[in-house]
């Protein structure tokens, strides 16, 4: 699971710098109104719940986020958020999903595809990539220690990984409500909580030059308004990362 804890810090650092400029709202505004399609309640819609947390982490003013439930519930009319997956390979033979919320699919993919084929990747056949990933639940909790693992156990988590300050544990998907309330209620502070794909396998990339192409390419991904989340199985030394910045 290295691989995709590496690159969800590189996403966090790079979401916290949108986050200050407010290019993250359109995203969280578009995860908001996929979410609110199962019901606009978040008490009972625990999707919706995860996006409003993500989306007030993020400082996204309230206003913004009800017309975004609204907007999902169908009460301001117009076209439909839906979800989308496309998959693809990077430079290196890299696995790249890409989640997205678009309400026009016509716009959507040719961006994505632009993105992998400026930078050396390309657009794969749906099914071609995805089976290299398995669905999990994601929660990043502060600290670690011995009593945090007892605690991750007693909720029913699948495993648990150290990132310095702070530890990332892994559900089952449809665990991962429970599981997070429960590390919440034992007085856990939880940074994030989230469904995400978790690579099976991971490449690992030695050489300066492709690592250099494939954070070009994650970047131009990211910048697309209409993706909401990326995942990866590629892992890149702290190193080459540094060359790049």
């Amino acid at each position: 699971m290295s691989g995709h804890s590496k690159w969800s810090t590189i996403k966090r650092q790079k979401g916290a710098k949108d986050a200050a400029r407010g290019a993250v709202f359109t995203k969280l505004g578009n995860a908001i109104a996929v979410a609110a399609r199962g019901g606009d309640d978040p008490t009972t819609n625990f999707s919706l719940r995860l996006a409003i947390d993500k989306a007030k982490a993020a400082n996204m003013p309230s206003a913004n986020i009800q017309r975004s439930i609204d907007r999902g519930s169908g009460k301001l009319g117009g076209d439909q958020i839906q979800e989308v997956m496309y998959e693809g390979y990077g430079p290196g033979g890299v696995a790249v999903l890409v989640e997205c919320a678009t309400d026009n699919i016509n716009r959507t993919y040719p961006e994505v595809k632009l993105a992998f084929s400026k930078h050396g990747g390309n657009i794969a056949e749906k099914g071609a990539v995805a089976f290299q990933f398995d669905q999990k639940g994601m929660i990043r909790i502060k600290g670690g220690g011995d009593d945090l693992m007892l605690q991750v156990i007693e909720a029913g988590a699948e495993d648990i990984a150290n990132e310095g300050q702070e530890s990332v544990v892994y559900t089952d998907p449809k665990e991962l409500a429970k599981v997070r309330d429960a590390l919440k209620e034992a007085g856990n502070e939880i940074s994030e909580a989230e469904l995400t794909f978790v690579p099976n396998n991971t490449i690992e990339v030695t050489d300066a030059s492709t690592a250099g192409k494939i954070m070009r390419m994650m970047d131009a991904l990211e910048d697309i308004d209409d993706v909401s989340n990326t995942h990866v199985n590629f892992e890149i030394d702290d190193a080459l990362l540094d060359k790049q910045d």
